[in-house]
């Protein structure tokens, strides 16, 4: 299972998402450009020393992207997702896609994925942070697919 980021605009919250994906045992895509140079140092302050723990793959753009994706499915994680990720039943070979902070994907990019989910929020609100939204559906997605970390025996 992997998380992909679209065009991501925060460093912190990239850092975040590969902390996540070094814990839970998930690759990163980072879908370029990104709103920061890869080298800044909250990217790594973010993500402490978890960074030399997670599969992290740049990409050129949305096209190079789509071109690693082979039979996995992309799943778009937007507030205009159809259906609960809590409804939706997960594969261990999915792609969890989420846009940039302050725009999403465009249409273009949301058309070409096989499903588009929500994460059920309160209604006088309109989004979480990124790294709280890809947290809260990778565990989700890995809870699903038994893929989710042993807990080690007392």
């Amino acid at each position: 299972m992997r998380v992909a980021l679209y065009e991501p605009e925060i460093a912190g919250n990239v850092g975040a998402v590969l902390r996540l994906g070094a814990c839970l045992g998930a690759g990163v895509d980072l879908i370029e450009p990104m709103g920061f140079a890869w080298d800044d140092r909250r990217v790594r302050r973010t993500a402490m020393d978890y960074i030399d723990h997670v599969s992290v793959t740049r990409h050129a753009g949305f096209a190079a992207f789509r071109e690693t994706l082979g039979a996995s499915r992309l799943l778009l994680f937007t507030t205009k997702g159809a259906s609960s990720a809590y409804n939706f039943a997960f594969r261990p070979d999915d792609v969890l896609l989420f846009g940039k902070e302050s725009a999403g994907v465009p249409p273009e990019v949301a058309a070409l994925a096989d499903a588009r989910l929500l994460l059920p929020i309160r209604a006088e609100v309109r989004s979480m942070n990124l790294a709280t939204a890809a947290a809260l559906a990778l565990g989700e997605a890995m809870r699903q697919t038994t893929l989710l970390p042993e807990v080690p025996a007392p």
